[in-house]
């Protein structure tokens, strides 16, 4: 028998889009959340101008943390020196811009060292388990029991006298600065990334890669450490100011940043020793460096929450 087939106008039509059901992926959702977190917002917000500012600024203003007016000497704020200028005739605005900028690269250079190495530690130690973990963490609980502030300092003034022996220039100092904070800040990070690696290392997908015949090495890093992306990004987050409170400690003690680059460190030394007469050394720099950590936290706890998976998706 000849069937004849349905007529075109018969055809059932399909949906609109806009009616079809839309899927939405957690990065969407965190997204979603993270911008309902208005502090969280305003102090990305915050960090974004500043790091565009000390990026920028320096150079269309033609400013410079080296020139010196010995006539001009201390001067309070006006419409041409914002800040103020120290006992050298150096304008503090501009030594707090450079500062900033050289504060928040040692903050960074020194949490992706940490990050490095505590991720790494953490994901071979919590994926191989056994023997290898319980050896790896009692290092890490070794170097946990040692005073890491006065071991960062002894470092510190190690370089410096290899450093003048060698006649090496200020970016040695730099460099040294960004591998002894990130030395010692990785161990927290190492036992996040090791619970986490724990509980996912049992989870199917695991369990087919090894099916597969994947590696180990390919596992923990193409299928594992991309499921740690949340909790990574939010203790970065977090991190990043300890580094710089450190940066600032040791730059205050004259271990940090030389001269004739600053830090934001290095700034508040100079400013305290002034206080009392001459303020606004101190708090110019002193606000800024207050702002950018206190940004850092709220933007660290609006990431925590908006990445928390356990969380509303409206």
């Amino acid at each position: 028998m000849l069937r004849l087939s349905p007529s075109p106008d018969r055809l059932p039509t399909p949906p609109p889009l806009d009616a079809a059901e839309r899927g939405s992926s957690l990065g969407r959702d965190a997204w979603r959340r993270l911008r309902k977190n208005r502090l969280a917002v305003a102090s990305g917000l915050f960090l974004l101008v500043l790091v565009l500012g000390c990026a920028v600024l320096p150079g269309l203003l033609g400013l410079s943390y080296s020139n010196i007016d010995l006539a001009l000497g201390y001067s309070p704020p006006s419409l041409r020196y914002p800040l103020g200028t120290d006992r050298l005739g150096h304008d503090v605005f501009a030594r707090t811009l450079f500062g900033c900028r050289i504060s928040l690269a040692v903050g960074l250079a020194a949490t992706l060292v940490s990050l490095t190495i505590g991720v790494t530690w953490g994901a071979v130690a919590g994926y191989v388990g056994g023997k290898l973990d319980s050896v790896m963490m009692r290092i890490v609980d070794i170097v946990y029991a040692l005073p890491f502030t006065v071991f960062v300092i002894l470092l510190m003034v190690f370089c410096d006298a290899l450093a003048k022996r060698l006649q090496f220039g200020p970016t040695w100092n730099l460099l040294v600065l960004f591998a002894a904070i990130g030395a010692v800040e990785w161990l927290t990070m190492a036992r996040i990334v090791r619970g986490q690696v724990q509980s996912l290392k049992r989870m199917e997908f695991v369990e087919a890669a090894r099916t597969l015949g994947l590696g180990h090495g390919r596992i923990i890093f193409r299928h594992l450490l991309p499921n740690l992306l949340g909790p990574v990004i939010v203790y970065t987050t977090l991190t990043i100011p300890g580094v710089m409170l450190l940066e600032a400690f040791l730059s205050f003690l004259g271990l940090g940043v030389k001269a004739p680059m600053s830090s934001l460190g290095t700034l508040l030394y100079d400013g305290q020793l002034e206080m009392e007469s001459q303020t606004w050394l101190l708090l110019g720099p002193g606000a800024v460096f207050s702002l950018t950590l206190l940004a850092l936290n709220f933007l660290g706890d609006g990431l925590r929450d908006a990445l928390d998976v356990r969380a509303s998706a409206d």
